[in-house]
């Protein structure tokens, strides 16, 4: 372990193209577009399908189907498709991402309750109006946990970029292996784990910010 701390903080890790900032710049520009594209799919459709209730016993059910996905096996798949680059990377990172997204948005706004809703649309609110300013805000602190969730698995699993040749944390580990350094590998896991605490972090820090304290307590 202190040959992990002595290969972190060594001088030649945070300059160069193999270094630390470089490779953490990487593995953030996947994780964030993956996130990104996976919160444009599934939040609107989670929405969509929570305040109409159809089709949501559908959608949920394939939603938890997809999170039993092996992650490597998609990436493995969509390599044989498209070929080695930046899409096979994204594509398994954000099928991984989106069933937190979807599940959570739709059971938040089902769980919103319903003479909150009934009262809302009796003063003459439109659906749109009832879904902006009524559902969603009391919605908030369970979409962000499930976007608080894909973020997480997101930040974990992108190691798998480099196993289709490109960047990211994950090539001190592939490479670690390959050449049988150990505390290459142990250095890369541990910025791994320790970028996720900060994902958590600064989740936490957002669902203070948007969410109400009164809606927090809850």
């Amino acid at each position: 372990m202190s040959g992990a701390f002595d290969w972190l903080f060594s001088s030649a890790q945070w300059s160069g193209v193999d270094g630390i900032p470089t490779r953490l710049a990487e593995h953030l520009y996947y994780s964030v577009v993956a996130l990104l594209l996976a919160v444009v799919i599934a939040v609107p459709l989670g929405l969509l399908i929570g305040h109409t209730n159809r089709g949501g016993f559908l959608v949920v059910n394939l939603a938890n189907a997809g999170r039993a996905l092996p992650t490597t096996g998609v990436l493995l798949l969509v390599v044989v498709i498209v070929g080695i680059g930046f899409l096979p990377v994204v594509i398994p990172l954000m099928a991984l991402a989106i069933p937190p997204i979807l599940v959570n948005t739709y059971e938040g706004i089902r769980q919103v309750e319903p003479e909150l809703v009934d009262a809302s649309r009796g003063v003459g609110l439109r659906e749109r109006q009832v879904l902006s300013k009524v559902e969603i805000p009391v919605a908030l602190p369970l979409i962000l946990l499930g976007i608080r969730t894909a973020a997480l698995q997101i930040v974990s699993t992108a190691t798998i970029a480099a196993f289709v040749g490109l960047g990211g944390l994950g090539r001190y580990i592939f490479d670690g292996l390959a050449r049988q350094e150990y505390q290459t590998v142990i250095g890369g896991a541990i910025l791994v784990v320790a970028l996720a605490l900060l994902t958590e972090l600064l989740f936490v820090g957002v669902q203070r910010l948007l969410v109400s304290p009164g809606l927090r307590s809850r």
